[in-house]
């Protein structure tokens, strides 16, 4: 049987109220898992993903927490005034009342712009007993990357008479200026597209943290079950750093950012299944 999720607002100690979601682990708790969700419609979309996912590991014995960052979902604050630094506080937030609630290993799940809040955050959180591990979902590397494609958004129009690219310069000159910009509906202040701007998929140095596993899913249409060399390179990279780092490669639609709400059923058995062989590796 399936507990049911409870709601609660994760107070801070600015007086910010997260909108957060607990699923209580059914049996022996196995490890605490933290799902930090992507940006804007990504958000949207990978809400019933995410939700399976949660119920999923919750019933295999992970007690799971979803948490709607600062002005994101039903949290307090409007997404204008967002930062990137108020939203590595929220996760650091989380993870610490996850941790206090169970005495069990922490991972930290992400999906895209997630995965590097929770590198950011990874940093910012106490020794526990062991590194917390990282379930990535189809990972930005390079938050610069992600904020020209989510200011590309804005060209759709200007495409036509040939202005994109006094469109795009004029995005750049509002955000150099700190002042903020619109897109697809979103107030973007230019903390946040900085801090967005500036962060990467990096792991900590070696010697300057204990090791972690990172486990990292590429989802793709593709039936080929070889990664993609960008994927490649990040399992490579965080070797290098001396962290366990593995790689699942998945089939199916990019439920992120696609028309209709898909499901990906075999992403939800492979994280299962990864988090099972950590366990015992």
């Amino acid at each position: 049987m399936i507990s049911p999720a409870h709601p609660f607002f994760l107070e801070g100690a600015t007086g910010l109220r997260r909108l957060a979601l607990y699923h209580a682990p059914s049996g022996t708790v196995k490890g605490c898992v933290l799902y930090i969700h992507p940006w804007c419609e990504e958000m949207n979309k990978a809400r019933r993903m995410a939700a399976a996912q949660a119920r999923a590991l919750a019933q295999h014995g992970y007690a799971t927490l979803q948490v709607d960052l600062t002005g994101c979902g039903d949290s307090s604050g409007d997404f204008g005034d967002a930062t990137w630094e108020q939203w590595i506080d929220d996760v650091v937030d989380a993870a610490h009342w996850l941790s206090a609630k169970h005495d069990a290993r922490l991972w930290l799940w992400g999906l895209r712009s997630g995965c590097l809040l929770a590198c950011a955050a990874a940093r910012r959180l106490p020794a526990f007993q062991k590194a917390p591990g990282f379930l990535f979902w189809q990972p930005v590397a390079q938050g610069k990357l992600m904020l020209q494609q989510f200011l590309r958004l804005t060209l759709a129009g200007a495409l036509s008479d040939g202005s994109s690219k006094s469109t795009m310069a004029a995005l750049r000159e509002r955000l150099n200026a700190g002042q903020p910009i619109c897109v697809a509906g979103y107030d973007v202040n230019a903390a946040l597209a900085a801090g967005l701007e500036s962060a990467t998929l990096a792991p900590a140095a070696p010697g300057t943290s204990a090791p972690g596993t990172a486990i990292f899913f590429e989802i793709s249409a593709s039936a080929d079950d070889r990664l993609s060399p960008a994927f490649a390179n990040l399992i490579e990279n965080w070797r290098a750093a001396g962290h366990r780092a593995s790689a699942v490669k998945v089939q199916g639609p990019a439920f992120w950012q696609t028309t209709e709400i898909e499901d990906v059923p075999a992403l939800l058995d492979a994280s299962l299944a990864g988090l099972r062989l950590a366990a015992v590796g």
